[in-house]
């Protein structure tokens, strides 16, 4: 596969807009709209959070028959915990952009992100749907990735290309996520197109699979939302040999949604709110892939790891204690810890290291750390960022 300019309008036969309806202040956009031409196969995957928020619900009913046309997305106003009158917001999202697209409600997936417990304003909503219709364009994939943001700083979208039986492949993909980032989702929205031909089925076996090695290996701060989805469409038109859960080229596909997923998965660590550094722990040596994902999240899911980063301390304690409380089978007596390429801790015990180039290795933009378990083969990674003093800021003032 190869990364390619472009994100959710990259693949053939869809179309995007990203609208300014009145939701958000400053003239900000906060209505996405994305459509395939054709009616997709899809799939998606949800938050385990209790309190799925009414769009979620909507679009679980939707996407039981496996197809969706379009994908509509509003932000600053979450549509959680609102009851009945949610679902009633969620199902007239997906009525309006179906009337406007010509298309049954039912082929919708609904999504929202923003403030919980507050009704949805549904006269701008309305007028901001039928707006991004009109708006629709093969070019407007950058404006849907802005309009699906909510503290995020920075856009979030990706695109690639692979050769699947002689026919290319296009991927695309957009996210948005900031704060309440943690394994299993949060307040994170990822949306996938593909022109691939693929039985609906095997998309939801792909997705699953890209998810838990990248969305659900994401920390920012510990929390899990309400409202975090990941949704695929996949609509044909690359004309390729139908890919199945026994074709040759489910593998390749499988790999190239799983690095789109990843790459967007690092975008929203990268962007944490008040973050100054990625992090990336990886825990290798593991007994079992379930043994490395649960050392690598709690390590970057670890406030007092997430600290010392920002404050350029090689505190190796912290990722040891980390690990030890993460419920991965750990022997203390072999473990291994590196911060970048530097050995801090061997056979559990600490070493006598440099100093001064931990603090050079620390004070880089993206730091990495390491665990060896030293018990088996399997290895696994999570991405995080560093808390500093901002995200206190940001968050103390969500709603003002």
């Amino acid at each position: 596969m190869k990364y390619i300019d472009g994100g959710i309008t990259s693949p053939k036969g869809f179309k995007a807009a990203g609208v300014a309806s009145g939701i958000r202040k400053k003239g900000r956009k906060d209505v996405a709209l994305v459509y395939s031409e054709q009616p997709a196969q899809a799939a998606a995957v949800y938050t385990l959070n209790k309190f799925q928020a009414a769009p979620l619900q909507v679009t679980k009913e939707h996407l039981k028959d496996g197809i969706a046309q379009a994908i509509v997305v509003n932000s600053g106003v979450a549509n959680a915990c609102m009851g009945q009158q949610g679902l009633m917001s969620a199902k007239e999202m997906a009525q309006i952009t179906a009337d406007c697209l010509l298309i049954k409600a039912e082929d919708v997936v609904v999504a929202s992100t923003g403030v919980i417990g507050v009704p949805l304003p549904m006269e701008l909503i309305t007028k901001g749907i039928k707006d991004a219709s009109k708006a629709l364009s093969y070019d407007g994939g950058a404006d849907a990735a802005e309009a699906i943001m909510t503290t995020d700083l920075v856009k979030k979208e990706v695109a690639c290309q692979l050769e699947i039986g002689g026919k290319t492949v296009t991927i695309g993909a957009m996210a948005k996520g900031s704060g309440m980032i943690h394994p299993n989702m949060a307040t994170m929205l990822g949306f996938i197109t593909t022109d691939a031909s693929i039985e609906s089925d095997c998309l939801q076996h792909v997705l699953k699979k890209a998810t838990d090695a990248s969305f659900n290996m994401v920390s920012v701060d510990g929390d899990t939302s309400t409202n975090d989805m990941v949704a695929i469409l996949a609509n044909g038109l690359a004309e390729n040999p139908k890919i199945t859960m026994e074709s040759e080229y489910l593998k390749d596909f499988e790999a190239a949604v799983t690095e789109v997923c990843i790459r967007l998965a690092k975008m929203i660590a990268q962007d944490g709110e008040g973050a100054t550094k990625l992090i990336e722990v990886e825990v290798v040596g593991a007994k079992s892939l379930e043994d490395a994902r649960k050392g690598a999240r709690a390590i970057c899911s670890s406030n007092l790891v997430k600290a010392a980063i920002f404050g350029e301390d090689a505190n190796w304690g912290r990722i040891v204690t980390a690990m030890g409380y993460s419920g991965a089978e750990v022997d203390p007596s072999i473990v291994d810890v590196y911060i970048g390429e530097l050995l801090v801790a061997e056979k559990g015990t600490g070493l006598k290291f440099d100093e001064e180039k931990a603090s050079q290795i620390l004070k880089q933009k993206e730091i990495k750390l390491k665990v060896d378990l030293n018990l088996g083969s399997e290895e696994a990674t999570a991405w995080g960022c560093d808390l500093s003093y901002d995200y206190v800021k940001i968050n103390a003032d969500y709603r003002s």
